[in-house]
């Protein structure tokens, strides 16, 4: 039995991306901007973590687009042909991103990070500091399409 789930904003992020485009985030600051119905302070003490995960929602998805079995990322017939959850696209099932970002700097109720890869105005689920017990323990490994797909994710665009 399926059971479905309602989730609320916790923050909006605030920042020059739209379009939903794949590469180029590396010059992106963003700030997280903590919604009206939660307190102050929800974000005591966020500030003595160098990084942050933040959950997020891929809501400007077109949910036409969503793969449920396998596909080729961006497309690339060049790369081969695997599952959804072993891609990190936002054509998902449930249109949940995460991404480990480096906070900037805490101003009251607004986090400013850098290297998280969500448009402007996009719904912030879940905030929760890195812990270095929760990474992994050991090396990680992934598959050289993925390496080549990523070249250009976190560079900045072109002058």
């Amino acid at each position: 039995m399926k059971a479905s789930f309602a989730v609320t904003p916790v923050a909006y992020v605030k920042n020059e991306r739209s379009g939903m485009t794949d590469d180029y985030w590396g010059s992106i600051t963003s700030e997280i901007i903590i919604t009206d119905d939660l307190p102050d302070e929800c974000l005591d003490g966020i500030d003595s973590f160098s990084h942050l995960e933040i959950i997020f929602i891929f809501d400007k998805a077109d949910q036409g687009k969503t793969l449920y079995g396998a596909g080729h990322s961006r497309g690339n017939t060049a790369w081969p042909k695997v599952g959804v959850f072993a891609q990190r696209k936002k054509d998902r099932p449930n249109h949940i991103g995460i991404t480990t970002v480096k906070l900037i700097s805490r101003k009251g109720r607004t986090l400013v990070v850098q290297g998280l890869d969500a448009d402007n105005g996009t719904p912030v689920i879940d905030i929760k500091p890195v812990v270095k017990e929760f990474l992994p323990r050991e090396e990680t490994t992934q598959p050289a399409w993925m390496t080549e797909l990523m070249q250009n994710y976190w560079k900045s665009p072109n002058p």
